[in-house]
């Protein structure tokens, strides 16, 4: 690092405009900022702590509204911010403000964390956003750091697990850990703890292919939640699109992160992030100037046409992303493939994907965002989640999207609830889920892998909580119990909350096995939430977004092996028979060597014909399947009363019964047999 007591000046001669953020090339620092509407732009240059600012140099030069320039001296451990000058013209979607110090969109590490204070408004609070605050919001703001990426990834290569042998478990690096016995008390709530040896093993033996990890971008608290004592824990406020949250780093550093994806690759474990590039921290016109609003609001985000004063919010949270823009594409693209080759990421599930494809006309499965990643040889290759929704007009895209995304199935979810609350007349609607849901992705050339099965995320109640609670009791929230969906499809079975009811814990026992079934033995990609797998609660907060305390960590010591087992036996079952196939299954009449040959079968033997679809008191049917390589499968599925069910000709082996104390089976059995209550049965030929 340069002697600081001496300002530092720019080298013309070797800054560069095509490398965006501050990139260390070895002998200083190249810095650069995209704002097409600013008039200059300021780097400021700070001390250790992030405290006292020691310089402020005006970038030299702009091209294409990228202000860059290079400091010789300058490297790894540098403090630094902008400050950008421009009109403040806020009916015309200009809010820029010098005298808030803004965080770089591109920093790839941050120093200290938000102050909430009233500086951090570019206009004065208590009067409207058309006012002015001359304030300094430095001693306030985070401060972005000049990494130095080198880091010895050994042989660390990308898994590139095939879609049909992938088993997602969607975790939070903290709530996963803070409270495992197996984790070092020091690495509880940290990158260093998700890849320990207790976690890692844990995820093998229940046999997950991948870890789905809520937002590790750095986030902010919102300021309404700290001072209600409460924080943002789920992580869906955005500060950085490129540096890791600092509470997870135990050092600070960002090759925690890359030690800890190390570490599950050699374990055979793929890491994905849940990314939120449909907005920021930010707010709206209201909230805080912290970065891109400061830097170029008006390029940046996607505001009103009729009065840009406000912006245009598809996502509930008060501002949209305007990745229509190409340098705002550039950024989210530069992003994720700096988390892919830099990082060694598998993959990316985006929150509230639709908005990802918002173009002028609405949502566009053909639009910028999507062609850009289509096309990218980067992106295209690693595993893409859409969580294919938002609240604006026309958002709800459930099998809207197209290959190579793969997409979270709330209908799934919904109608797998339902099934096994026993409403009536689902059976067809659990068909379709059980063959991976064609009538919605069995198109444009889609895969029968498109389909992400779940019955709980971390939105909504665990999967234990659907079996326990009919209502939810988000009463620690703060908000009276106002917060959080009512549709939960849920069913107490006989007491609201923990009972000691031995006959109604073997019941709620019963049926959570039968639906983790349903999951891992349906076509499409299935997905479990971290906690599911051994009957982890909440409590009833189905909306413990807020919640950075016991309510959502992991409670270790009170997992229910019967659960755990189950799913561990699940899952070899997947892998063993090749369950889950790339190709939709056909009729016996459309057979052929490269598809499933499905047919659907009724509890008296043979084939379901029109008139059983229509029957809605039939809860139990079965699905058999002839999967390419020889393999014959029946998956018999009851969550009525005890039925009996007929076998197809021939002898057959039992290998799952989920009523049973033991899930894993190897029996051999033939003609009609007893198939209890709220179970799940596969037989193998």
């Amino acid at each position: 690092m340069n002697d600081m007591k001496q300002t530092p000046s720019f080298d013309q001669s070797v800054m560069r405009p095509d490398i965006l953020g501050a990139e260390f090339l070895g002998e200083g620092t190249n810095f650069a900022l995209f704002s097409d509407h600013a008039t200059r732009v300021e780097l400021c240059l700070f001390d250790d702590s992030g405290q006292h600012e020691l310089h402020r140099l005006e970038l030299p030069e702009m091209e294409g509204g990228i202000w860059f320039g290079y400091l010789p001296g300058i490297g790894p451990g540098q403090v630094y911010g902008y400050r950008v000058h421009g009109p403040y013209e806020p009916e015309q979607g200009h809010r820029f403000n010098p005298n808030k110090l803004l965080l770089d969109p591109y920093a790839r590490e941050l120093r200290g964390q938000i102050r909430w204070d009233d500086a951090l408004h570019g206009y004065q609070v208590g009067e409207d956003d058309l006012s002015f605050d001359t304030r300094d919001s430095a001693p306030f703001m985070p401060k972005a750091v000049v990494v130095d990426a080198k880091f010895d990834w050994d042989t660390d290569r990308a898994i590139r697990k095939p879609w049909q042998n992938t088993v997602i478990y969607e975790a939070h690096v903290k709530g996963l850990t803070q409270m495992h016995p197996g984790v070092p008390e020091a690495d509880r709530g940290t990158f260093r703890g998700l890849g320990s040896d207790a976690v890692i093993e844990h995820l093998q033996r229940i046999g997950v292919t991948a870890v789905e990890l809520l937002p590790i971008h750095a986030f902010a608290n919102d300021r309404f939640l700290v001072e209600r004592g409460l924080s943002n824990y789920w992580g869906y406020s955005t500060l950085s699109f490129f540096a890791p949250h600092a509470p997870y780093l135990k050092s600070g550093q960002i090759r925690e992160v890359k030690e800890a994806i190390r570490k599950l690759h050699k374990a055979g474990i793929e890491v994905i992030l849940d990314v939120v590039y449909n907005h920021t921290a930010e707010g709206n016109e209201l909230g805080q100037t912290m970065s891109l609003r400061g830097i170029d609001n008006a390029s940046y985000y996607l505001l009103s046409p009729d009065n840009p004063r406000h912006g245009f919010d598809t996502t509930g949270t008060g501002n949209t992303l305007n990745v229509a823009h190409p340098m705002v594409l550039r950024m989210v693209m530069d992003s994720l493939r700096y988390w892919v080759e830099a990082m060694h990421v598998d993959g990316f599930r985006f929150d509230l994907a639709s908005t990802l494809g918002r173009e002028p006309q609405g949502f566009e499965r053909d639009g910028s965002f999507f062609n850009a990643i289509r096309q990218d040889p980067v992106l295209s290759g690693v595993k893409l989640i859409a969580e294919p929704w938002d609240i604006g007009e026309g958002g709800y895209q459930v099998g809207g999207y197209r290959w190579p995304f793969r997409e979270w199935n709330d209908k799934f979810r919904d109608d797998t609830r339902a099934f096994w609350r026993r409403d009536p007349g689902l059976v067809p609607a659990m068909a379709e889920r059980l063959a991976g849901s064609p009538v919605q992705f069995n198109h444009s050339h889609r895969p029968a892998t498109s389909s992400v099965n779940f019955v709980a995320a971390h939105d909504g109640f665990t999967l234990w909580d659907t079996v326990s609670f009919n209502d939810k009791h988000n009463d620690a929230n703060g908000e009276e119990n106002r917060d959080g969906h009512d549709h939960n499809l849920s069913d107490n079975m006989g007491a609201e909350g923990a009972t000691d009811d031995p006959g109604i814990i073997a019941a709620r026992i019963r049926r959570v096995r039968a639906m983790l079934a349903t999951v891992l033995l349906s076509q499409g990609v299935p997905m479990i939430l971290a906690g599911d797998d051994f009957g982890n609660t909440q409590d009833g907060n189905n909306n413990a977004y807020c919640q950075d305390n016991a309510i959502s960590w992991l409670e270790w010591d009170k997992a229910r092996d019967e659960v755990r087992a189950a799913v561990q036996a699940l899952s070899a079952f997947r892998q063993e028979v090749s369950l889950s196939q790339s190709r939709f299954g056909v009729a016996p009449a459309d057979a052929d060597d490269r598809h499933p040959v499905i047919e659907w079968l009724h509890p008296r033997g043979g084939a379901m014909e029109e008139g059983d679809w229509q029957d809605g008191e039939l809860r139990c049917f079965g699905l058999r399947q002839a999967l390419p390589g020889g393999a014959n499968v029946v998956i018999v599925v009851n969550a009525g009363e005890d039925a009996e069910f007929a076998l197809p000709e021939g002898e057959w082996t039992l290998r799952i019964d989920t009523s049973a104390e033991e899930v894993a089976q190897d029996r051999p059995v033939s003609g009609t047999l007893p198939v209890p209550w709220q179970t799940v049965m596969a037989f193998v030929r």
